[in-house]
């Protein structure tokens, strides 16, 4: 038999995963939704063309509202009334991942997910060792920093944010989304926000991170950028508050892009690289976690595996392995930090522009 608090989590799976499906079928296009449900769970999608008259599309870099005929500025929230709430906010700088906020929503976070400028990537080269980084902060605020690109203030990822979480306030007003505006209402208060991503987006994650204060950085499956040196620059996000997890067959790890980033970060500074496998939190209160997990020896489900989802590996009872890495990766006390230890001299610091 069920116990009442296993029935309540199922109840909010599914109604996540009910808009979640509505989501992915193009459903919700023209129709923004809040939805509540007896539980507390309030889940929303709205999209960013409808909800800010400002925001514009920018085809060059592929940054559009819609592709084939379906939304591609679909914008995805949650929170859950019923967990004990911390007041802070994660800003998921990738593809919608239900599984992932439902964690999140289930560790008293606020979740939002906004659309921003990321296919750039592929058709953007960097012209030296400093200008991707600065493509990325110009996705990520909206301020001319690259000659590469122009990307207005109201479609940067932080505007974008501000106006989502405004209407959420709106829309939601017992989900009290209006505690992560600033005072002045001119934007967020990013020093209640978790920016988080995978591939791509803890790229942006961490540029955006030393450019403004947050609460904390958690980079699964990155940062990349490996012919990139913003990583060293001066950091307004404490290098304390940066947590990374990866697969040591993802060709990101392989390749010594990830352990490069997480060095010039200064993660080295809170404890050695550990294996997670086998292994229970805190970790040694490192910044730095990989895994060796079983993916098939395939490179591509390995960089894939350190977000909950049908890539990540799992025990003989079919529960995803990383649970506990994913709650440390979010929870853990940023203040609680290992001991420092020497720069590894296996990582390749050293990539070709444009690698």
């Amino acid at each position: 038999m069920e116990t009442g608090s296993r029935m309540r989590n199922r109840s909010r799976s599914l109604a996540w995963r009910a808009v979640a499906i509505c989501w992915a079928a193009g459903w919700t296009a023209g129709l923004p939704i809040a939805k509540a449900d007896e539980t507390g769970m309030r889940v929303a999608t709205a999209r960013a063309s409808e909800i800010d008259p400002r925001a514009a599309e920018h085809p060059e870099i592929g940054f559009v509202f819609a592709s084939d005929g379906k939304p591609q500025d679909l914008q995805h929230a949650m929170v859950d009334l019923d967990a004990p709430l911390r007041g802070q906010l994660v800003v998921w700088l990738m593809a919608s991942n239900d599984q992932l906020f439902e964690r999140l929503a289930s560790y008293g976070y606020h979740v939002v997910q906004p659309h921003y400028a990321r296919a750039w990537f592929g058709i953007v080269k960097p012209t030296d060792r400093l200008a991707r980084g600065l493509v990325r902060l110009e996705a990520a605020t909206g301020r001319d920093v690259s000659p590469q690109v122009e990307i207005p203030f109201a479609d940067g990822m932080a505007e974008r944010t501000h106006q989502f979480v405004r209407w959420l306030s709106q829309e939601q007003p017992d989900a009290r989304w209006e505690q992560f505006l600033a005072s002045d209402d001119a934007g967020i208060d990013w020093t209640k926000v978790i920016v988080a991503g995978a591939s791509h987006g803890s790229t942006t994650a961490a540029r955006f991170a030393k450019k403004v204060e947050v609460a904390r950085v958690v980079m699964l499956c990155g940062p990349r950028d490996q012919e990139q040196d913003w990583q060293s620059l001066p950091s307004a996000t404490p290098p304390e508050r940066f947590f990374g997890f990866s697969h040591v067959l993802d060709g990101g790890w392989t390749g010594d892009h990830y352990c490069r980033s997480w060095e010039l970060l200064g993660l080295a500074a809170f404890g050695p690289i550990v294996d997670v496998d086998g292994l229970r939190p805190p970790y040694g209160n490192s910044r730095r976690l990989v895994s060796a997990a079983d993916v098939g020896g395939d490179a591509g489900r390995a960089h894939s595996a350190v977000s909950p989802g049908r890539a990540s590996p799992r025990d003989a009872d079919g529960r995803l392995l990383y649970e506990p890495v994913w709650e440390y990766l979010f929870t853990h006390p940023v203040d609680q930090v290992g001991s420092p230890v020497a720069a590894d001299p296996d990582c390749e610091h050293q990539h070709p522009l444009g690698s």
